[in-house]
């Protein structure tokens, strides 16, 4: 297994891989309203996982939908290294990598450039002062809002019962359009949406190990 180091070295030299870093932020962003295309070259639907990690739900999502694209974004190099690696090796040219902070999302992206949201087991972010940082936030709602299609949606996948409860009350509060919900996914799953258990990020995978309730909540921002 390569080190940390190995890792981002070979991370740097992924072609299905892009950085953005804060200090860039001026010089603007080369694929913003290019992605279809100069990186996918074609015009299939793109799809985001927001704090993808490893990858897993992106490459998950993927290997099922060969007919759309899949960007996934982490701050964490050596990480999403798992993903880019595993795409790269399977031919997998409808995946790629944005590692950038989820801040500076809207930087990478033209308006209603991107069809769908993934945020799969974020950091709660459970102390009150800290709740601007919830990627459900209104603070981070209006981000997307900004390259997200019309009829986008938005797909958040938890165990964590605050934040659960926290974005059912963001979207009560600013009437978005709730598109489904449950406290208890593995128990209340349709018959039609098995993807939503059969793909685990390693989270995912540990939570449920434990016994733990998987909260789940689609919704639109317009």
């Amino acid at each position: 297994m390569p080190t940390k180091l190995e890792k981002f070295a070979e991370f740097e030299s992924f072609d299905n891989c892009i950085t953005l870093f804060w200090e860039n932020l001026d010089k603007g962003f080369a694929l913003k309203g290019k992605w279809h295309k100069e990186h996918f070259k074609n015009d299939h639907p793109i799809v985001l996982e927001l704090g993808c990690g490893k990858g897993e739900y992106t490459i998950g999502l993927a290997k099922e939908h060969p007919e759309k694209n899949f960007i996934g974004v982490d701050i964490k190099g050596n990480r999403i290294w798992t993903g880019a690696k595993e795409a790269i090796e399977n031919k997998m040219n409808h995946v790629a990598f944005v590692r950038t902070k989820i801040d500076f999302i809207d930087y990478c992206f033209a308006e209603n450039e991107v069809d769908e949201i993934w945020i799969t087991f974020p950091d709660p972010q459970p102390q009150k002062p800290r709740a601007r940082q919830r990627l459900t936030h209104p603070h981070f709602l209006e981000r997307y809002r900004k390259f997200l299609k019309k009829d986008g949606i938005v797909h958040l996948k938890t165990d964590s019962t605050s934040f659960y409860e926290f974005t059912m009350e963001v979207i009560k509060e600013n009437n978005l359009p709730l598109i489904w919900h449950t406290n208890d996914l593995y128990k209340n799953c349709p018959a039609d949406r098995q993807e939503l258990i059969n793909i685990k990020t390693y989270y995912e995978a540990m939570f449920t190990a434990k016994g733990e309730d998987i909260k789940y909540i689609c919704f639109k921002l317009a």
